[in-house]
């Protein structure tokens, strides 16, 4: 069945999520099946957002604890590296654009390009 429903894709830092995915060009969110990760309190099971919401982070870009975020085991796990496979998105490299250019130009890089995260291969 078709969604009648359809958010447009918007630049907004705020749907950033805590991993570095961009909430703003996700289907689900896009469809209204998902509020994105910052108004999602439904997740619980994520401990990437009870890890940077413990520490107040906007998302793991602010995290010093590892010098290459595929050595974190919450960001880079056995689940999201099969979702990436997926996807063929890049999580640790979307939370390495956020930390160069900030969430905001990232947001905005993600809405023009219509992704939800840096695509496999592109590395920026």
């Amino acid at each position: 069945m078709w969604d009648l429903i359809m958010r447009k894709i918007i630049a907004d830092g705020e749907l950033v999520a805590k991993c570095g995915l961009y909430c703003g060009a996700c289907g689900a969110y896009l469809k209204e099946r998902c509020p994105g990760c910052a108004g999602n309190e439904k997740a619980t099971w994520c401990q990437v957002r009870k890890c940077c919401g413990e520490r107040k982070y906007g998302s793991c870009a602010e995290c010093g604890d590892f010098q290459r975020y595929e050595d974190c085991g919450k960001v880079y796990n056995f689940i999201s590296r099969a979702i990436s496979l997926f996807t063929r998105s890049d999580r640790p490299a979307s939370l390495r654009r956020i930390k160069e250019i900030g969430r905001a130009a990232y947001a905005a890089e993600m809405a023009a390009s219509g992704t939800h995260a840096v695509k496999r291969g592109r590395n920026k």
